[in-house]
């Protein structure tokens, strides 16, 4: 698992001083809100798209020293497809110029087709749980037909819950270190040692990202890179049943979807914001955090509900 982590470090370190000139040769430049804080106008042309390169390194080291079972395949097909998404996404925005990029219901088409998918092929090898992990309690939930549309919802969510997430330099990428390192330990931990191996390159790979990532950033993951991270994620946790303990290891994810859902809801029913600006990292910029501060904070955080998930591991 250590091997893993340090071949996905390095290759993603190698990857950077290539990959960022290519992003700016062809202009990949990330556009910023102007709605937002003012101090991210500086960041407007930034290189993004640039989760390439830890989907690269990733899956280059996985595939080197694993051998391709059923679970590793599906864990990929979610890390890949959900990239794929990303990428057009983004080729859209920053390529072609078409600021809209994918338009929201066609994202929405494309997530839930991969998701059903990727569920059709873990049904198809008997790899979807017939029950559902209750951590802490360690009990089980039989939800009978639900099952799949409750996969579905949690594949879908996550993918969405890393992306939002992805606001700030260092952001996502420095909890997804964190996250997928936990992940790796669990899967080693429940004899899953193909996804042991993924989930720790991942780790890896991200931190070596982090080295143009982090404040300030010398290039963006975009959405290739955030919804690939969510679609490996939410993977994993099917593989390992551990679907229900996602909302505490990404606890962050989980609370950036939800100041988005519920500053919408209440600006629609009183007319109010309830945050300064959604998601939840803004908030604290706007409220006079440092960019630096949040980052920190956040992986701080994180790294206490990974302890956290520990005592609720099988």
């Amino acid at each position: 698992m250590v091997l893993a982590i340090l071949l996905g470090f390095i290759f993603a370190a190698a990857l950077g001083p290539v990959l960022i000139p290519v992003l700016k040769k062809i202009k990949a430049g990330q556009s910023i809100r102007q709605d937002g804080p003012q101090s991210h106008l500086a960041k407007q042309g930034t290189p993004t798209m640039g989760g390439l390169m830890f989907i690269l390194a990733s899956v280059t080291a996985t595939l080197m020293m694993t051998e391709l079972d059923e679970t590793l395949l599906l864990a990929l097909m979610g890390f890949l497809i959900f990239g794929a998404i990303g990428f057009v996404d983004d080729y859209l925005k920053v390529v072609l110029k078409r600021p809209m990029g994918l338009r929201a219901y066609q994202k929405m088409i494309m997530q839930l087709t991969a998701a059903g998918l990727l569920l059709m092929f873990a049904e198809n090898r008997g790899l979807v749980p017939s029950h559902l992990y209750i951590p802490f309690l360690r009990d089980e939930l039989t939800l009978g037909w639900l099952m799949m549309p409750f996969l579905m919802w949690v594949i879908v969510g996550t993918v969405n819950s890393v992306n939002l997430t992805d606001g700030l330099d260092g952001l996502a990428a420095g909890t997804m270190v964190i996250v997928s390192g936990f992940f790796s330990l669990v899967c080693w931990h429940l004899s899953f040692t193909e996804l042991a191996w993924f989930a720790g390159s991942l780790s890896g790979a991200c931190l070596g990202f982090l080295i143009f990532n982090i404040y300030p950033a010398r290039v963006f993951m975009g959405d290739t890179g955030s919804l690939a991270l969510g679609g490996a994620l939410s993977a994993i946790a099917l593989m390992t049943n551990l679907t229900l303990l996602l909302p505490v290891v990404g606890g962050i994810y989980f609370a950036e979807t939800l100041s988005v859902i519920l500053q919408v809801v209440n600006f629609k029913l009183t007319g109010n914001r309830l945050f300064k600006m959604s998601p939840l990292h803004h908030h604290f910029e706007l409220s006079g955090w440092s960019e630096s501060r949040v980052v920190t904070t956040f992986w701080g955080v994180t790294i206490i509900l990974c302890l956290l998930g520990i005592l609720g591991i099988p």
